[in-house]
């Protein structure tokens, strides 16, 4: 693209303003990073700006200011602890002297009435648009709303508009059960647990035995990857960062041990004990990956011929079912866009325009195979809603992870097409590690989009989650304040930064965390402007204190300190175990002696030793016993475990997501050396302060 001049540079940035596209970001470096008028130009397409060139720019600026100022109001607001201190509303000033109908929409049903005099209320700016005159003025209402989600319906003569109100508290999150408690929990993929009785790796029933086992060593919580669906057949795609659906779980893994259906029919009895199967089974469980496409193939088999004798058996528990299905009505939505994925031998970009578009009929898809996918979602929601129930006798139960995006390609996105961004992929721009950025494959939230859907979709994952979790991880908080896109067809290094209504999704958070009794974590590591983090302070959202992340290699202050309000641990899924980590600082003499004279003067090493097993044990009881309000420790690390469960910016070159753990259950909980730093921990946390 040829240079721009001034004018037009200062029209394009106008634009961008009026978008919430940020021309430039500090990179971790803290240099200053322009973006290219083409990738600006192309991000504003993708938020449907009408400029195709630069010729555009003028009448898209024209449109924007219009289109702002003739909707009268933002469609959502918030009200912080029930008080709706600032809501502006734009009128044009011949307008600004009728009456204004205000009918309030409570959650629970009841409606408050009202009639205003526009010209009464606090004038705060006025223009003129296309020869218009408007008024901006400010609406408060008079008494403080319950907390929820209300809707404000304003109406004027020829005019109307819907706002929705969300009344939240202004911290999220739910109390500590007593006066300086400090929790701890362990941390394992679901897919690398495995046991002597699961088909090659790790189901429901193993992470409740799991549970159950750390929750005996003092523990109060247990970690996991998501387990949300995933296309394990065509579309392979087993990463638990690009869901099919961040609404559903995955059958992968059910316990089929629980299933009644297994004891009911003679035909899977059979299957299931077959030589063949028996020696399939055998075969899963020696091998040292997890082997997602002949695992599911294997279940699949059993679990269909399940769900056929669950809609040709007894009525009793279909019942159950409906009455599932009355509270969870996108369930057979789901099943019958999953069943249509396998009889199409394509993904909903591929199918027929009015498939495409969100309408499914009965010659769309097989009716045995959407009541198999209604069948296993089910199972799974009855198999966890048990395992959390069990997990919550001991504390906050389960440490759940809500990843930042879903496959393109996966239910979401087809259902809820006007809160994605389509022609553009999230990512992360170039640093240090990644020099040419990261394309992360998934389309980004549309900021109007989904404000104009009152985050129907949004709320509705939140919930999914937090029925079940004591905590939630949020992958990538600053996705809440802006998020990094890379348009189609250009290179993650040409991505630019757009903003989100953040205080919106604090709301929402808050709300929501309070009323089911969770608490928040925020994966903030990087490159985090710092009111990110001051914002999660004021809403009580706990930030991560990663110790490889944290480790300067310095003497004297190799470690900074650890925040009260934070989820300190090790390293994540992300990084290199513990031993890997000093292994490779190790290689540096120049750190070498930072680390153990750090935690010997602070009374964790008996001597300043370099061994990695003496190391992680002081730097566990450094973590443990510092004021963090969580700790996370990840299980792989008692044993010195060397090989990452994942390599960021890899896909073939390495297993991710696929290796299991180096023991079984069985095994590693039967560990001395395991169980006696797992007592340690328990005994630290309770010296915390």
């Amino acid at each position: 693209m040829r240079t721009l001049s001034d004018k037009e540079l200062r029209l394009l940035h106008r634009l961008c303003r009026w978008y919430g596209v940020e021309p430039a970001y500090r990179d971790g470096e803290g240099k200053l990073r322009r973006a290219g008028p083409e990738s600006l130009l192309a991000v504003l397409r993708a938020l449907g700006a009408p400029v195709a060139g630069l010729a555009d720019l003028p009448g898209a600026l024209r449109e924007r200011r219009q289109q702002y100022w003739r909707r009268c109001c933002e469609p959502v607001a918030v009200a912080w602890a029930g008080r709706l201190s600032h809501m502006e509303l734009r009128l044009p000033a011949g307008r600004a002297t009728g009456p204004l109908e205000c009918r309030l929409r409570l959650e629970d049903g009841r409606v408050w009435r009202m009639v205003i005099d526009p010209g009464s209320l606090p004038l705060l700016r006025t223009t003129v648009v296309e020869g218009v005159a408007f008024e901006a003025r400010q609406l408060t209402l008079p008494a403080r709303l319950p907390w929820g989600y209300h809707h404000l319906h304003l109406r004027l003569p020829g005019l109307t508009r819907e706002v929705l109100l969300i009344a939240a508290p202004s911290r999220a999150g739910a109390p500590l059960t007593g006066q300086g408690e400090h929790l701890w929990g362990c941390f394992l993929p679901l897919y690398a647990l495995h046991s002597h009785r699961s088909l090659g790796a790790g189901d429901f029933g193993d992470l409740e035995a799991l549970s159950l086992w750390v929750n005996s060593m003092g523990s109060s919580f247990t970690g996991t990857l998501p387990f949300l669906a995933a296309f394990l057949d065509e579309p392979f795609a087993p990463s638990p960062y690009q869901p099919v659906s961040r609404l559903f779980w995955n059958e992968f893994y059910l316990d089929i041990s629980r299933l009644e259906e297994v004891q009911q029919c003679r035909e899977a009895r059979d299957f299931l004990n077959s030589a063949a199967v028996q020696k399939e089974i055998a075969a899963l469980r020696a091998a040292p990956l997890v082997d997602y496409r002949r695992g599911m193939a294997l279940k699949r088999r059993l679990l269909a011929l399940c769900a056929r004798t669950f809609f040709t058996g007894a009525p009793g528990r279909r019942e159950e079912m409906a009455a599932w299905l009355a509270g969870n009505p996108a369930a057979r939505d789901y099943a019958r866009f999953r069943a249509a994925v396998e009889k199409q031998h394509a993904t909903w970009p591929e199918w027929p325009a009015p498939m495409r578009d969100g309408n499914l009929g009965e010659g769309d898809y097989d009716p045995e195979a959407m009541q198999y996918h209604l069948y296993v979602q089910w199972q799974a929601h009855r198999q966890v809603q048990a395992l959390a129930a069990r997990a919550r006798r001991s504390g906050p139960g389960l440490y759940l992870d809500l990843p930042l995006g879903v496959h393109r390609e996966g239910y979401d996105v087809w259902r809820h097409r006007r809160a994605f961004a389509l022609a553009a992929s999230s990512g992360a721009p170039p640093d240090a590690l990644f020099r040419r950025g990261q394309d992360w494959g998934f389309p980004p939230f549309h900021p109007e989009g989904i404000r104009e859907d009152g985050y129907h979709y949004y709320i509705a994952c939140l919930r999914h989650h937090l029925r079940h979790a004591g905590i939630l991880r949020l992958d990538h908080v600053m996705g809440l304040h802006h998020l990094y896109w890379i348009p189609r067809g250009l290179a993650a290094t040409d991505g630019v930064y757009v903003r989100y209504h953040a205080g919106e999704f604090y709301a929402i958070l808050s709300l929501e965390s309070r009323r089911h009794g969770a608490l928040l974590v925020g994966e903030d590591l990087g490159t985090v402007p710092a009111y990110v983090r001051r914002a999660m302070t004021r809403h009580n959202i706990s930030r991560m204190y990663i110790l490889a992340v944290e480790y300067t290699g310095k003497t004297g202050r190799a470690l900074g300190p650890v925040p009260p309000e934070s989820l300190a641990g090790l390293n994540t899924h992300d990084m290199p175990p513990f031993a890997a980590f000093w292994r490779e600082r190790k290689k540096n003499s120049r750190q070498l002696a930072a680390l153990p004279v750090f935690l010997y003067n602070r009374g964790r090493l008996e001597v300043p030793t370099t061994a990695t097993r003496s190391l992680l044990r002081g730097c566990l009881a450094h973590l443990a016993a510092s004021p963090a309000r969580l700790l996370l420790v990840n299980l792989e690390d008692l044993w010195l475990e060397t090989e990452p469960q994942n390599i960021p910016g890899t896909s073939t070159e390495y297993p991710n997501w696929r290796r299991k753990a180096r023991y079984s259950l069985e095994e590693f909980s039967r560990q001395p050396g395991v169980v006696a730093l797992l007592r340690e921990v328990n005994y630290w946390r309770g010296t915390a302060k």
